[in-house]
């Protein structure tokens, strides 16, 4: 769900201003320059070693004992050719993940650095919205996630996977300097929550900072904000969500202005992880996000392949 932690990793990049003038019939050519940069930082997330596109599989384990491997005997099973018949055993016990390799399978921590990755054989993997381990060995990777029912969740990253190699590049509108809109912003009260579902039905009671209120093409229209730290998390739906976009709806990430003025812009609306993995999550937007009119603005929705 929109966790702090969790709305960061689902944004696609850090979102660098992009200064449409509402009274410019088009972006200046500057602002077409940082557009495309944009645009390119938000395909790398998706394509980068690990991302979205690379996620093969996913599984959620109760406590118990479980083996991983590509055999078809495995209770994780991942694809042949990924990983060896029998890579070794994952127990799950007090909302904790060890991963135990079989004799001669040996994996290495993902860091930042390499000289860091530390070589195992066994491992307690580390699990929580604030810090995630990957684990890896040739193409296979894996991750081990906490969710907030206890479960975990383990995912299975293929870092040569076609969908990834093959990937032609998200979808967006042309930009509209019209979809750029200041906005008030209203707080609400310290530590209110609203239900946020996702696509597994699931309800969980999410953080609201506050609703931001403005108007495009003359249309007044508001949206809840999840709190992210100062920031604004927002996930909505519109008119064009049957048609051109995403059709459970899409996302956007605000940042705190420096000069106190909010600004909405629909450019940057984004596709969240659902529609370009079967092996995600992802949060639903509330009714009061469901905006009447259509933002044809940010991304469009190309159709997922799994």
């Amino acid at each position: 769900m929109p966790t702090p932690a969790l709305a960061r990793r689902l944004a696609p990049i850090a979102l660098a201003g992009i200064a449409f003038c509402a009274a410019a019939a088009a972006p200046d050519p500057a602002v077409v320059d940082e557009l495309a940069k944009w645009r390119a930082r938000a395909d790398a997330s998706l394509t980068r070693e690990r991302g979205w596109l690379s996620i093969v599989s996913r599984d959620e384990l109760t406590p118990g004992t479980y083996r991983i491997g590509s055999a078809p005997d495995s209770q994780i099973v991942l694809p042949k050719g990924l990983a060896p018949a029998h890579l070794g055993v994952v127990v799950v016990s007090d909302g904790k993940a060890r991963l135990e390799l079989a004799k001669g399978q040996k994996m290495r921590t993902v860091t930042k650095e390499p000289d860091d990755s530390e070589e195992f054989t066994a491992r307690d993997l580390v699990t929580g919205a604030s810090r995630l381990e990957w684990v890896t060995a040739g193409r296979l990777s894996l991750q081990f996630v906490k969710r907030e029912d206890g479960r975990i969740v383990v995912r299975a990253a293929d870092r040569d996977s076609p969908r990834r190699r093959n990937f032609a590049g998200r979808v967006w509108f042309e930009p509209k300097a019209e979809f750029r809109v200041p906005a008030k912003f209203v707080p609400t009260s310290q530590g209110a929550t609203i239900p946020i579902a996702n696509v597994r039905g699931e309800i969980s009671y999410e953080k609201v900072a506050g609703t931001l209120e403005f108007a495009v093409n003359g249309q007044k229209m508001s949206l809840d904000a999840l709190d992210d730290e100062g920031n604004l998390f927002i996930i909505f739906r519109d008119g064009t969500s049957n048609s051109t976009t995403y059709p459970p709806g899409r996302f956007l990430f605000i940042e705190k202005p420096k000069d106190g003025t909010w600004i909405v812009d629909f450019n940057r609306a984004y596709n969240p992880p659902c529609a370009f993995s079967a092996f995600t999550t992802c949060p639903l937007p509330p009714p009061q996000n469901w905006l009447k009119g259509d933002m044809a603005a940010g991304e469009k929705y190309a159709g997922r392949k799994s």
